[in-house]
Parts: C-alpha cells; structure tokens; sequence
C-alpha cells in the first residue's frame, strides 16, 4: 500500500492559525479519500509558518469496485416516476431488471461503480481541499480566483511504495504539483525533490526547517531554561506564548538580552505583558526577588555574530516600548497618591451598556451591594463599599489604557500607594476572580463581598432589560459571573439568601426606569419599600407585605395601588418572574457545576425542591450528603421503600378522595414488624428534625437510610389494602409518615430509578 505525502507551500501563515489549519487539512483529505472509498491506516499533519504538510499511511492502490441495488417503482408506475428513477440510477430503460414481487412487477436497477486509482481520487480530494479550506480569514494575490491564507507558491503531493515514488498529478489556478519544496527562506531557499516522508523530514532539517510544531517549542523552552539558569534566572511560564513563537519560526534560534537598569523598577507584571504582548519576549526573573531582569526572544536564523545584531535591535525597541511603560506607571501613581476620584469621575462618561447606565453608575450599585453583603461574609461594611467604589477605578488609568489585561491588578498596585487598608487594595485585584472553573478564588471577607456584588449586579441588570444567554450565545459572559457566585459562595462556605439580594437588585433597576418616566406616587412608594423588600426572601410575596403594610399601617400620605393593571402589581409581578428565573439560571449552572464533581442531576433536583433553595451553600451540603447515603446499600433501597410507599398512599388518597396524614397509631399496630416500624420512625425523627435544624446533612441522611430494613420488614409483613378498614387507615397513615419525614430531608420523588 502506498503512502501519501502532500505539501502546501505559502507565505507566511499567521501562528495562531496554523494548529486549526493542519487540523482541518487533515479532516478535509482523510474524510474525502474514506469517501471515495480509500482507506488509510494512519495519518498525521504538521504546520510551520510557510507550509502546512500531511501524511497519509497505508493508502489502497485503487478505491474497490462497488455495486449497488436499488429498488424502484412498479413496471406500471406512471412515466414521471419511472424517469425519476432513471435519472437517479443514471441508466436507461433497457439496463435495469424487472422483477415479480408479492406487489406485482417492480423495477430494479444495478449500478457498478468500477473502482478507481489512488491518484486520481487524491488529485479530486485535494483539489477540493484547497479551493474550499476554511480560513478564519483568506486573499486572493495578482489576477487569480483562488483564495489563501497568504499566497500559494507550490504543491507537493507524491505517492510512494516500495517500487519508488511518483507525482500526483493536478493543476490549481496554474499551480502544478510536483515532489519538489523548498527549505528556510534565508538559510537554504534553493529547492529540493522529496520521496517519501522520511527523506521530506530529513532534507528539511538540513535546509534549517523542524516540521512539527512540539519539537520547536520543546527545544525553544529547553534552551531558554538553560540560557537562564546558566546566570542563576528563571524563564516565566508562558504555555500561549511559547505555542504562539513555536509558530513565527522554522528554525529556533534562542537568544537572552537584558532590560535597562532604568525599568527594572517598573512592577513585575507590567514588564512581563508589555514584552509579550509588543516582541513576544519571554520573561526572565530573579528566583530570589521575583524581579523580570531578562527577556529570552526567539529568532528565526542563525548569523555570524551570534544573534547580537538582532539582540541589540531589540533591546533597542524594548527600551522605547519601556519608556512607554515607565510614562504610565509615573503619571498613573502621581494621580493616585493625590485623589483617585478623578479616575472614578472619569468613569461618568464610559458606558456600560446603553442600558445599565455608565460604569460609575455601575460602580455605585456594586458599592451598596457590597455594604449589604459585608455582614453575610464577614466583611466590614463601611470597608467593603470603600473598596467596591475605587475596585474599578484604575479602568480610567493610562496603564490599564494601554494593557486592558492589566486592569484589577494595577489598581492593587496603585491603591497600595495610597494609606488605603490592604484589604481594600487586594479587592480591586481579586474582585474580578474566579474568571474561569479553575481560578482561584478570593478568601479574604471584603474581597468576597466586592466581587459577589459585581457578579450578582452583572447578574441582575442583564436579567432586568431581558438580555439574558441563549442556546450557545453569552455574549456577556452570564454563565460565567453565575459559576463565580456559586464558587464564592460555596468554596467560602457562605450561607446568604440570594433572593433578597436579588430583588433588591432588580428592584433598583425598576425605580431608575421610573424616574425617568413613573410617577411621584409609584416612585415613593417604590424607594419606601426598598429597604424592607431587602430583607425578605422570594420577592413577589414579600413586595405584597409590605404594600399591604404601608396600607394599613397609616405611615404614608396615600394608599398604594396594588390592583390588577396598577403600576406597582406590574412592577411586582415582573420582577417577582426575573427573579424566580434568575434563581432558576443559578440552579442549572449549580448541576454543571455539580455534575463535574460527580453528583447526579436528579439528586441535584430532589434538593432544590427542598425550601431554602436559594441558600447555595446549605444546597450543595444537602446534595452532597444525599448523593453519599445514595452511595450505600441502604440508602439506595430505602429509595425503593420510600417509591413504594408513595405510589401505594398516592393511589389510595386518589381512589379514596382523602389525604392519609392525620397520624398513625401504634396501638393498632398487628404485626411485630409494623411495631418495629414505629419505633424506628420515632428513633429516626429525634434523630432527623434536630439535625436538619443545625444542617447536619450527614446526619439526617444516615438517620433515614436506617429506615431501610424496618422499612423493608413492614412491607414484607403487613398487607397495606386489608379488608379491615382500620388496619388499611392505620396503615395509610404510617405509609404518609414515612413520605413525610423523608421528604423532610430531600424530595426522593425527583430521584431516578
């Protein structure tokens, strides 16, 4: 069997293209040869910034011959359908059979495909390949069709066996194929003439080309760590950036030069993004001061001098990108030692969203989410909304201007200039985190606060214009700020109720909408219940309350409207919606989030039915000691016993047109395991009611799963439908005090199985 090799020699191809591109190429021609009914045994594609290369091994010399039957419409079928079916068969009248079946004579056509060469199928297949490759972005170059990345000098493609090797024959917009490539551009740019993948590799190394993208970046990173650690330095890890350099070279020439003595001062992280993000510099620390003193670059050639011509135009450029640096960090830190408020000033005048107001009005919602938050996460309040109202304020510095990556952190850098609590200047760094599944997150109390309140305010005002994700569209980045609540929340072991601060937040949305276009009476009313609607749960049954309360109570100058159509009942009810639908989006990013950790959904459900939902840290206890009893052989048959005798009291309350709940009676228990029953339900609930109290999850599982045999030995024991109707109610009765007191703990009616 042959294999294949193939070349696509370009201009430089943009580095993060080149991974996606080898990729494809090679999806592209190994699903279009299978296809065409070639068959391969292996393959492989490379990428370097000039040509993307694949490997095909163990092609079929010819793709088989097939034959295939089709049936079609009876003999007596009108004309149109017969010369459907023809067209379709691509034969004539007189070449298909015409059989007997139960149905009477039915036409059937035979088609023999006769199998084809190798070349010719991967001539079609790569031609198709490159007239339909799905560049992020391509161009057409002098008078031709044909669109590239960059333009297309040459195509390799040759098939090879162990009789020798020959060309694949095809023609792009007058590019021909051939065996012929060529290595570096500046290092050996004559062309060369290939025969199977191993000569192409070992005639590219010699023309200064590593093929595979991993090995110039293994060896970019081993002689970077070297070079360092030869003068006692550490290279900083970049995984992006050593991917993203791999790709703008062929040739690795590894090279260290130094930082001018006038920016060594300049924070660590500012040298390190500035290097990156402008040369593609690797950053090279002190171990011992954590100070970047070095920079590692890579070049793409060797020369006489060792590389100290290219180092010394370097250095040149980075001094001046430096002095750029330098110019920011002066101004920014003059500024904020005198008054940082004209940072946050400035940030009247930069839009959040056209509908959410500016980032300073932003800013202010946040600083009273903060202060409300501090006492459910330990934080002081007065210290959490200070920190909360300069978190954001290095967004109007120069630095963060220039390196948008940089915000957070250098507003730790430039509140730390100031008498500020340290507290106050973490917040402005840490507020921002977790940003993904695996990001820290924050522990210190007013960090948690600041970064809740920016989350849920997010949260909120996106849920409050009706902009929420859909399907595979976040362009706001929602399901992330959700899973940041729930890691704050859970991963800190915070218990806060999140609907009150929830409606608080909506509410809020609500009164800005009415100042501009509600009336004094809706508004007063509004702003005078947003302190006591703060402090209650689930807002629609809240806001009620406390209407009804000022109604009655006499403290304000007019009875608020509260009827159907009124402006304050359509208030209420919108927002009570946006609210059980946001709680219900925290819900599902819970069970991904669960669900990663091992916790079926349905035991998720069984505990989100319970009351107290919106407490996610008492949720994600109650499901993990729920989904460990569930774990065990007693707790999963108690499942059954708990289904079983919920299905018999269901049908018996249906048929029966009563509800068994009125309590069981031991004395009219007639079996020894029916009074084991009821002792072991006593047992159980002075062991569960106490416990669900404290949140001793644990405890109250294991008390249930202890329900299981005594449970089981019942239902063995005891008819429940006995002809004493007595014996049935008592029974009935008992059946509801099991399904009482385990839906106590969790609702098992959502548990599979």
């Amino acid at each position: 069997m042959p294999d294949l090799l193939t070349e696509l020699f370009s201009e430089e191809i943009p580095a993060r293209m080149q991974k996606r591109a080898s990729e494809d190429l090679q999806k592209l021609v190994t699903n279009g040869l299978v296809e065409a009914g070639l068959t391969y045994a292996s393959a492989a594609a490379f990428a370097t910034p000039r040509r993307l290369a694949l490997t095909v091994e163990g092609v079929l010399a010819n793709s088989p011959t097939t034959r295939e039957e089709r049936k079609g419409p009876r003999a007596d079928a009108p004309e149109k359908a017969i010369e459907g079916f023809l067209r379709g068969a691509g034969l004539t009248r007189d070449q298909v059979e015409e059989r007997e079946t139960p149905k009477g004579p039915v036409l059937f056509a035979v088609i023999e495909k006769p199998g084809r060469p190798a070349g010719e199928i991967i001539a079609e297949v790569l031609e198709q390949t490159v007239r339909n490759f799905p560049w992020p972005k391509s161009m057409r170059w002098g008078t031709g069709a044909l669109k590239w990345v960059r333009p297309l000098h040459s195509i390799l493609c040759i098939l090879s066996d162990e009789a020798g090797s020959e060309i694949v024959s095809l023609d792009i917009d007058g590019i021909a194929s051939g065996d012929s490539t060529k290595g570096h551009r500046f290092m050996a740019s004559a062309p060369f003439s290939v025969t199977t993948f191993e000569d192409y590799t070992t005639k590219l190394k010699r023309a200064h080309v590593v093929l595979d993208a991993a090995e110039r970046a293994d060896a970019i990173w081993h002689e970077a760590t070297n070079m360092a650690f030869a003068s006692g330095l550490e290279v900083v890890e970049d995984a992006g950036l050593l991917a993203e350099v791999a790709g703008l070279v062929e040739w690795p020439v590894v090279l260290m030069g130094k930082i001018g003595d006038d920016f060594l001062d300049l924070p660590p992280e500012v040298l390190q993004t500035s290097m990156k993000e402008h040369q593609k510099f690797f950053s090279v620390k002190n171990p011992k001061t954590s100070r970047i003193e070095r920079f590692i670059t890579v070049a793409n050639r060797e020369t006489a001098d060792n590389g100290a011509t290219i180092l010394a135009g370097n250095e040149k450029v980075l001094s001046a990108r430096l002095a750029d640096a330098k110019f920011f960090w002066e101004n920014d830190l003059r500024v904020a030692k005198s008054d940082m408020s004209v940072w946050t000033q400035a940030l009247e005048n930069v839009t959040f969203h056209n509908k959410l107001g500016s980032q300073a009005d932003r800013i202010s919602r946040i600083a009273a989410l903060a202060r409300d938050l501090a006492p459910a996460v330990g934080a002081d309040p007065d210290m959490a909304e200070e920190a909360a109202r300069l978190a954001k304020a290095d967004l109007s510095s120069e630095m963060v201007y220039e390196f948008p990556e940089l915000q957070g952190l250098m507003g730790r850098y430039y509140i730390g200039e100031t008498e500020k609590n340290v507290a106050v200047a973490a917040a402005a760094q840490e507020h921002y985190s977790p940003l993904g599944p695996s990001d820290d997150v924050p522990t210190a109390p007013v960090s948690v606060a600041v970064a809740l309140a920016d989350k849920l305010d997010t949260l909120a005002g996106f849920w409050a214009i009706d902009e929420k994700p859909t399907g595979s569209k976040d362009p706001f980045a929602l399901r992330r700020a959700a899973l940041g609540v729930i890691r704050l929340i859970t991963d800190n072991d915070i218990s806060a109720r999140l609907d009150q601060y929830i409606d608080s937040e909506l509410l809020k949305y609500e009164l800005t909408q009415l100042r501009k276009n509600g009336s004094e009476q809706d508004l007063f009313t509004l702003e005078s219940t947003l302190d006591e609607i703060s402090k209650h749960g689930v807002f629609g049954s809240a806001f009620r309350a406390v209407v009804n309360h000022i109604k009655t109570s006499g403290d304000h100058p007019f009875e608020p409207d509260v009827q159907e159509g009124s402006v304050l009942k359509s208030v209420a009810d919108g927002i009570e919606q946006k609210s059980i639908d946001l709680l219900s989006f925290f819900h599902d990013r819970l069970k991904v989030y669960l669900r990663d950790q091992g916790i079926r959904h349905d035991i998720i459900d069984a505990c989100i039915a319970m009351e107290g939902n919106d407490d996610l840290t008492l949720l994600v206890k109650r499901a993990r000691a729920l989904n460990e009893t569930l774990a065990t052989d007693d707790g999963k048959n108690l499942i059954q016993g708990f289904k079983r005798a919920n299905n018999i009291l269901t049908q018996a309350e249906e048929a029966d047109g009563v509800e068994y709940s009125f309590g069981a009676d031991v004395k009219f228990a007639d079996t020894d395991e029916e009074r084991a029953l009821f002792a072991a339900l006593d047992q159980a609930e002075a062991k569960i009611s106490p416990a669900m109290k404290d949140q001793d999850f644990t405890t109250a599982m294991s008390a249930m799963a202890a329900l299981r045999l005594p449970i089981d030995a019942f239902f063995e024991a005891a008819q429940i439908n006995t002809n004493n109707q007595t014996l049935r109610r008592n029974r009935l009765n008992l059946l509801s005090r099991i399904r009482t007191l385990c839906l106590s703990v969790a609702d098992l009616t959502k548990i599979d199985g």
